[in-house]
């Protein structure tokens, strides 16, 4: 009987990450996975399905202006969160927001978003509503173990998904074009509507530009979860999707299991593209 949480035999071998799994695209085969179905908390990987929520709305303007509110910067603050550093009173547009939650890993751009896009009279009613329909959506897709408590990871004990559940919400995600040319984007810059200021966001993925052919997708970080990645990497006409949950080295552990998938072996030489002074890590 094999051990919960030992490696598949066949695959790549040092992956450290307690829960991992490799998903061929295209064909939708599973290439090698490790606890691919443990529940474990996901971080920051959470607002995958936040973005989805928006970009799957009927009808949604992604140029729709929404203004930063005091609470959203207050959040981050209180909550020490990743941010996209949101000035009060400035005016960004959805597809803005949607650059400040996946790149730099904005918590008081996920607040924004949920806070628009739910519904209620207050803004604790209307960031429930958005979490409802994070929910939902998991269930539409067949994510039975995958469940969510916040809007962007900061979680109140009941916040998790598995290998297998991250890595089948990353493929439906980048159907959409919209998400996959942002989570390909290593920077962005976005001025404001309404003022004189431009955003710089560096996005937190340090494999972007270090692995070749990597594509995104998202970071997360929590003292619960340990440090996970879900990523994708294109080579030709084939797309491979991984994610690995509470990894002592997510790069490392997703070269390898690239690697493993294209048959290659760059990782002796591949190393994480080193983020500029002052840019938001997670």
């Amino acid at each position: 009987m094999p051990v919960p949480g030992a490696q598949a035999a066949g695959g790549p071998s040092g992956v450290r990450a307690k829960g991992a799994y490799l998903l061929d695209s295209g064909a939708n085969r599973p290439l090698w996975s490790k606890a691919a179905d443990t529940r474990r908390p996901m971080a920051s990987t959470t607002k995958i399905m936040t973005a989805m929520i928006i970009l799957d709305g009927r009808g949604t303007d992604l140029g729709r202006r929404i203004t930063v509110k005091k609470s959203y910067r207050d959040y981050v603050v209180r909550h020490g969160a990743s941010t996209a550093d949101l000035r009060v009173g400035d005016k960004l547009t959805v597809r803005q927001l949607l650059y400040g939650l996946l790149l730099p890993s904005g918590c008081d751009s996920a607040y924004a978003l949920a806070d628009t896009f739910g519904r209620g009279n207050t803004e604790a009613r209307r960031t429930k509503s958005f979490i409802s329909k994070m929910n939902a959506r998991a269930s539409s897709l067949g994510l039975r173990n995958t469940r969510y408590d916040s809007f962007d990871g900061i979680s109140h004990g009941g916040n998790y998904s598995t290998p297998r559940d991250l890595v089948r919400l990353a493929r439906y995600a980048l159907g959409n074009r919209t998400f996959a040319s942002i989570v390909k984007s290593s920077v962005t810059r976005q001025k404001a509507v309404n003022v004189n200021r431009t955003y710089t966001w560096y996005n937190t993925n340090e494999l972007l530009g270090s692995y070749r052919g990597a594509i995104g997708i998202k970071t997360g970080t929590g003292k619960a979860s340990g440090s996970c990645l879900v990523f994708a990497a294109r080579r030709g006409n084939r797309t491979v999707i991984g994610t690995v949950l509470n990894a002592p080295n997510r790069y490392a552990d997703a070269a390898k299991m690239l690697d493993h998938a294209f048959h290659t072996r760059t990782r002796t030489t591949v190393g994480p593209r080193r983020l500029p002074a002052g840019a938001q890590r997670d």
